[in-house]
């Protein structure tokens, strides 16, 4: 029945492309030598053929993250009974130990944590386990109510946190081993990109520069007014949108992204879901808007019509207010903690060249107001003298004036910067309300005074010591790569990104790429 659905749907396409004749089909990326040593999960490979390349590996996945999230809820509740009862004491107790897992996986996939297109990608499927850490709080409530249980409340203090703790390590893992595998071209989704020439070519190369996060792998194109078929030089090019349905059957493609197309789109797009529906094939447009996260993005139907909303950026209300508490609190724990290698940095910076410890700076912060920066001192003490010595040197980020061969860096100092140690004063800003844990890095009068009008907007929020440029390459950067990241983070921010960004600052701060 399928089949015959499926034949109907494409009959008028077969006749207008049986030239066509069938274009090589993608091999999948085999380890090389200097990968050999990454292990890649045996979910991460087909089965057989009759379950396909995606499919089986995206179920095995699935299956693995749901029984991480059974055990973490299993040793939560577990660990709780041994340290309020030193075991499980009476029936009563072994029966909640007992049904907590399953009602935290049940919370998980009623709040989406196991949708497909969640899985591994972005930060909705974050989202979602919180949700489902609200769902488990009200359904543990109403049922210790309505059976008058009066259990401890370790239950609550101990198994909820805990439960939600272990959950999100398991997905961290989860996920690190699903990068691994996509990086020796496992694990991904076979995808045809349909549209017009020009932004067929720039879909294709967004996925292609990323496939970790898209989880996709392009095995053909079917575009329009495609001025040189040379664009598409490593991607079988199948002709038109009107040969979709053919380029996935002959590919076995599992996803088919149509990019921003005015042509194809209503009756015509309608249609091809139909199809592709009936073929298990997953659908995608791109609506042409960039640089948006998904919860500014909402369908509202009208008139038959599917309008998409796109929320104005957040940047007061409550989420500020939660932000500036987090970076009250955090800070002050940091300050406590790391007061003795304070004291440490600080000897080691004077007792070298006898020097201030301290280096201040005038930044820029939020609405343009200036902010004396304070950093340890990594640099000789007429450092601002010898800025011109740099014109000598090749520069890595010209607006940020950065250089990994700085002859001005003193010998500890080179040491703090590969730690980023030498930010540490900045929590006494954070404390000032000069500046946040997270947010744009703070720029220098004379690199705000060369701005263009788009770069301006980075200074609507406080600057982080911490932000998505520190995590995604830091000095190694160009001024375009640094200003884009800044600019997502001011239309995007949330509580949650800021959480990802601190709990990925340690990575990168351990790794120290582009930290000079």
């Amino acid at each position: 029945m399928r089949e015959a659905c499926v034949s109907g749907a494409i009959h008028a396409e077969e006749s207008a492309t049986s030239s066509v004749s069938e274009p090589p089909r993608s091999t999948a990326v085999r380890p090389s030598a200097s990968t050999a040593f990454w292990h890649v999960p045996d979910w991460a490979h087909p089965r057989s053929d009759t379950e396909g390349p995606g499919r089986g590996w995206r179920a095995r996945y699935r299956a693995r993250v749901i029984i991480s999230d059974f055990l973490a809820a299993l040793v939560a509740c577990t660990t709780a009974d041994l340290f309020r009862y030193g075991g499980i004491p009476n029936l009563r107790v072994a029966l909640l130990t007992a049904v907590v897992p399953f009602v935290w996986v049940l919370a998980c996939a009623r709040s989406g944590a196991y949708r497909a297109n969640n899985l591994g990608i972005g930060l909705d499927e974050y989202r979602a386990i919180g949700r489902a850490l609200v769902i488990l709080l009200a359904l543990l409530s109403v049922g210790l109510i309505a059976l008058n249980w009066r259990m401890s409340r370790a239950l609550f203090f101990i198994v909820v946190p805990l439960t939600f703790v272990l959950t999100l390590l398991a997905r961290r893992v989860l996920r690190g081993r699903l990068a691994r595998a996509r990086h020796l071209g496992h694990a991904l989704q076979p995808t045809i990109v349909v549209g017009r020439g020009l932004a067929v070519h720039d879909m294709i190369a967004e996925i292609q520069n990323d496939p970790m996060s898209t989880g996709m792998r392009i095995v053909g194109a079917c575009a329009s007014d495609l001025p040189d078929p040379s664009w598409l030089a490593d991607v079988p090019l199948y002709g038109g949108p009107e040969t979709a349905l053919l380029a996935v059957r002959d590919t076995g493609a599992e996803a088919v992204v149509v990019a921003s197309d005015a042509s194809f789109s209503g009756k015509a797009l309608r249609r091809l879901g139909w199809a592709l529906s009936e073929m298990g094939v997953d659908l995608f447009v791109h609506p042409g808007i960039n640089e948006v996260a998904a919860p500014r993005l909402t369908l509202r139907p009208a008139a038959g019509m599917s309008l998409l909303h796109v929320e104005g950026p957040t940047i007061g209300g409550f989420d500020a207010f939660a932000k500036r508490t987090i970076d009250i609190v955090c800070s002050l724990g940091i300050l406590i903690v790391s007061f003795p290698v304070w004291l440490f940095i600080a000897a080691s910076v004077w007792v070298h060249d006898r020097g201030p410890i301290f280096f201040v700076q005038q930044r820029v912060g939020e609405e343009g107001r200036t902010f004396p920066m304070l950093k340890f001192r990594t640099m000789v003490v007429d450092a601002e003298a010898r800025l011109a010595e740099l014109n000598a040197h090749p520069q890595v980020n010209e607006m940020l004036f950065k250089h990994k061969q700085d002859p001005r860096i003193t010998g500890p100092g080179r040491v703090l910067r590969r730690l980023s140690l030498d930010e540490l004063p900045q929590l006494i800003n954070v404390l000032r309300g000069e500046m946040s844990l997270v947010g744009p890095r703070p720029p220098l009068p004379r690199e705000v005074d060369a701005y263009e009008p788009d770069a301006l907007r980075r200074l609507k929020v406080r600057p982080g010591l911490t932000g998505m440029w520190q995590i995604s390459g830091r000095s190694d950067l160009n001024w375009e790569d640094s200003l884009r990241l800044d600019l997502w983070y001011v239309d995007n921010w949330s509580p949650v990104l800021d959480v990802m960004i601190l709990i990925r600052t340690v990575r990168a701060v351990v790794k120290a790429d582009g930290a000079y």
